[in-house]
């Protein structure tokens, strides 16, 4: 007798074979030698769209990550980490979650307990969490995007989705773009790549907005001017 599918056969999963048979069915008419790179695909649209110094694309990330309600600050090296201590108190946070690479001088003023990312670290304990602190990989400016691509500095996705406010740090002079094609063009598609406007928002069939749904409900971003050296 044959046995009954196991509940990971694709007998199992109609769902998983419609979409697979409707593949199937569009790629149906294209010869078994052809590959993608034989169809150019043209990318002649706008890099970007107008012409701005430096300081206007700051400005324009600020003005689209507050449209998105995200709370925007600026600091020097300095004044960084007296401010991130002052976010900290004022949200009332004991515990912040930091990914392993974060630098060590950012939260020297923090009267807080670190927890540090790890792979034993649960999404109960991020959930009993306060705040978490991250850099990022890059912002656009066009777009009002952060972007994290869990780096040393950001740490695993999760640590900026289970705790309720997140405070990201952005370092203007070499993570701030104009538009999104420059961003891809430095972003690896190899990476957990996570695009953050604003905090997490979702609205019901009759636009209610609710935040907090699916990441944090508080985003803080710090535009990080860096002393030259």
């Amino acid at each position: 007798m044959t046995p009954a599918p196991g509940p990971g056969s694709r007998a199992s999963n109609p769902s998983r074979e419609r979409v697979l048979g409707r593949i199937r069915r569009a790629l149906s008419d294209v010869p078994s030698y052809e590959r993608p790179a034989d169809h150019p695909i043209p990318r002649d649209y706008l890099r970007t769209h107008g012409s701005r110094t430096p300081a206007e694309s700051v400005d324009l990330l600020a003005d689209n990550l507050s449209d998105y309600r995200a709370t925007v600050h600026r600091a020097d090296t300095a004044g960084l980490p007296p401010l991130l201590a002052e976010l900290l108190a004022r949200r009332g946070a004991r515990s912040v979650a930091v990914p392993p690479g974060l630098p060590s001088g950012w939260l020297t003023d923090a009267a807080v307990e670190l927890v540090v990312d790890s792979s034993s670290l649960t999404a109960g304990a991020l959930d009993a969490v306060d705040s978490v602190v991250t850099g990022c990989a890059l912002a656009i400016a066009e777009t009002g995007t952060v972007v994290l691509d869990g780096g040393p500095d950001q740490g695993r996705r999760r640590i900026t989705l289970v705790p309720d406010h997140h405070v990201c740090v952005v370092r203007v002079a070499d993570q701030v773009v104009d538009s999104v094609p420059q961003a891809l063009e430095r972003l690896s598609p190899a990476r957990p790549l996570t695009w953050i406007s604003g905090p997490s928002a979702t609205s019901d069939i009759e636009l209610d907005r609710v935040e907090g749904v699916h990441g944090p409900r508080t985003l803080e971003v710090v535009l990080l001017i860096e002393d030259d050296r």
